[in-house]
C-alpha cells in the first residue's frame, strides 16, 4: 500500500503581525497626560520608536522622545508644534488626532499595562523577523550549517537580553556588597572568586571573578597553554584554596582533546610526554601515569576542540555546556584562532575586535570568568634583547587590552640570555599588566618544562636562592 505523503503547509504570507493599535493609542495618550512618569516607565520598559507598529504612532513616540530629551514642556500644543516644525503633523493625522488620542485615555493610571502590551507585541514581532532571517540563512549555500545555528541562537539571546531591564534597586545592590565584604572578613585572604590553585596569582587578583574576561599572553613556546591547563585542572579537582571541584569547559582549537588528555595526564603524573611517546616507559613511570589518570578522571572538565570555531559558535556552545553542566569557568586556546565572518571583509584588527567583545559579552552573560589565551607581537624580541612583553603588544588589536578585566603577560627568562635570571631554568614571570580591580605586578612561577607543570615559587614556607624549594619526586597526590 503506497504511503500517504503530506504536505508541509506553507506560511502564510498574508498574516498582519502581532500588534495592539489601542494598546499603542493608550501609551501615547498617558504620555501626553503625565508625560514625565510615563516616559520613565517607556525607558525602563526599553521602548523604542519601532516597538510601535502603527507607522504615526512611531513618529509620534519618536517626537515625544526628542522633546523630553531636550527637557522642555510636553502637552498637546508643544507636540503640534514640534510635529509641524518638522512637516510631520499631517502624516500622522492632524491635530485632530491628537486632541482624540488624549481623549480617548481618560487617566494615565494604567500605562504600564498599556506598555507592557506594546513591549510584548514587539517582542513577537522581532521572534518572526530573527525566524525569517535564520530561514533565508539556512538557504544560503555558502554558510555552513553550525554557523548559522550559532548566529541564530545569539539573535535570539539578544532578543531575550533586551528583554531583561538592569536596573536593580540601591538596597539589593548594598546587600550583595555586604555579603562580599563579609566573605572577604571570613576568608581572611581576599579570594572572593575561583581560587587559581596558585598562592601569589590568587593573593593579587583575588582569584578568577565571575564576569571577568582573562587574557592570558605570550610569546609561543613560553607555557601559556600549560598554565591554563593546570589552572583548570586544579579548579575541577577542586585543588585550590576553596576544595571546591568546580565544571570546566575547555576550547582547544589549536590542539585535539587526545593531545590535551594526554599531556594533562603526563603533567600530573610527572612523566615526560616525550619519554611517553617513544615508548621508554619504567613500572614505577606507567604506575604514576595510571594514578593521575585515575584522578583526573573525577574532574568535570568538557574540552571542544572544534577548529575554525566563529566568536558566535563558541558562544552559543559556551552557553549550551553552562546550562547543561554548570560551567564555572571557560578557558579558551586561543583567541587568534576564532574568527567571525561577519567582520571579516573588515580587516583582521576589526575582526579582531569584534572576538574580544563577543568573548566579553559571553563572560557578562554566563557571569563566569573567561580565560583566553592571546599571542604576542613579534615586538618584545625587536625592542631589546630582555623582549619584556608589554600591552601594546597583545596582538591584532588594542580592543584585546580595553575589553579584558585583566592581562597577564607569560615571559620565561631563560628563552634569553641577556637576561639576569636566564640561568635559573624554572622561573616563569607572569606579569599582571592591567587588573581593572586591584593591583598590578610580576608573579614568579616554577615551571617543570619537561613535565609542563607550573607550581608555586616558594613551597613549605621555605625560599632557595632562586625563590623556590622543589617538592618530592613522583605523582601528586
Amino acid at each position: 500500500m503506497a504511503r500517504t505523503v503530506t504536505p508541509t503547509r506553507a506560511p502564510k504570507s498574508d498574516r498582519i503581525p502581532p500588534y495592539s493599535e489601542e494598546a499603542e493609542r493608550g501609551v501615547l495618550g498617558s504620555i501626553l497626560l503625565d508625560p514625565h512618569r510615563v516616559m520613565d516607565l517607556c525607558i525602563e520598559r526599553k521602548i523604542m520608536p519601532e516597538s510601535f507598529y502603527v507607522p504615526a504612532h512611531r513618529v509620534l513616540y519618536e517626537a515625544l522622545i526628542s522633546m523630553s530629551q531636550k527637557g522642555g514642556l510636553i502637552d498637546n500644543l508643544t507636540l503640534v508644534d514640534n510635529l509641524k516644525a518638522a512637516g510631520q503633523l499631517e502624516y500622522v493625522g492632524g491635530s485632530l488626532y491628537l486632541e482624540q488620542l488624549q481623549d480617548s485615555t481618560p487617566t494615565s493610571a494604567h500605562a504600564d499595562y498599556y506598555i507592557e502590551i506594546v513591549w510584548q507585541k514587539h517582542l513577537l514581532r522581532a521572534i518572526i523577523d530573527r525566524s525569517r532571517e535564520a530561514i533565508e540563512k539556512c538557504y544560503d549555500p555558502e554558510l555552513p550549517a553550525e554557523e548559522v545555528l550559532g548566529q541564530t541562537e545569539q539573535s535570539f539571546s539578544d532578543i531575550g537580553g533586551a528583554a531583561i531591564t538592569s536596573l536593580t534597586m540601591w538596597g539589593d545592590l548594598i546587600k550583595e556588597a555586604v555579603k562580599e565584604i563579609e566573605l572577604i572578613h571570613e576568608n581572611k585572604r581576599g579570594v572572593t572568586g575561583i581560587s587559581t590553585g596558585y598562592k601569589d596569582l590568587d593573593e593579587k587578583l583575588m582569584g578568577l571573578q565571575p564576569s571577568d574576561m582573562i587574557i592570558l599572553a605570550a610569546r609561543p613556546s613560553m607555557g601559556k597553554t600549560s598554565l591554563a591547563m593546570n589552572i583548570a585542572e586544579k579548579v575541577a579537582l577542586g585543588e585550590n584554596k576553596d576544595k571546591t571541584p568546580r565544571p570546566v569547559a575547555v576550547f582547544s582549537l589549536e590542539m585535539s582533546r587526545e593531545q590535551l588528555v594526554r599531556r594533562m595526564i603526563c603533567c600530573r603524573a610527572r612523566v615526560s610526554s616525550h619519554v611517553l611517546s617513544k615508548g621508554i616507559l619504567t613500572k614505577v613511570n606507567h604506575g604514576y601515569l595510571i594514578n593521575a589518570a585515575d584522578a583526573l578522571q573525577k574532574a568535570k572538565i568538557y574540552i571542544d576542540d572544534t577548529a575554525g570555531l566563529s566568536a558566535p559558535e563558541l558562544r552559543s556552545r559556551a552557553r549550551r555546556l553552562h546550562k547543561r553542566f554548570g560551567v564555572q569557568l571557560i578557558v579558551i586556546d586561543y583567541l587568534q584562532l576564532l574568527n567571525y565572518s561577519q567582520y571579516a571583509k573588515e580587516g583582521r584588527q576589526r575582526e579582531t575586535a569584534a572576538i574580544s567583545g563577543a568573548l566579553k559579552a559571553m563572560a557578562k552573560e554566563l557571569r563566569v570568568p573567561v580565560l583566553v589565551l592571546s599571542q604576542l607581537s613579534r615586538a618584545p624580541e625587536t625592542r631589546d634583547k630582555l623582549a619584556v612583553p608589554k600591552l601594546s603588544d597583545l596582538r591584532d588589536s588594542g580592543s584585546i587590552e580595553q575589553d579584558a578585566d585583566v592581562v597577564a603577560l607569560l615571559r620565561r627568562p631563560c628563552k634569553y640570555p641577556e637576561d639576569e635570571f636566564a640561568d635559573d631554568k624554572t622561573l616563569s614571570i607572569l606579569n599582571i599588566a592591567k587588573h581593572r580591580n586591584g593591583p598590578t605586578g610580576d608573579i614568579h612561577l616554577h615551571f617543570e618544562e619537561e613535565y609542563t607543570r607550573f607550581e608555586d615559587r616558594v613551597r613549605h614556607g621555605v625560599d632557595d636562592p632562586s625563590g623556590y624549594v622543589p617538592i618530592e619526586e613522583g605523582p601528586l597526590e
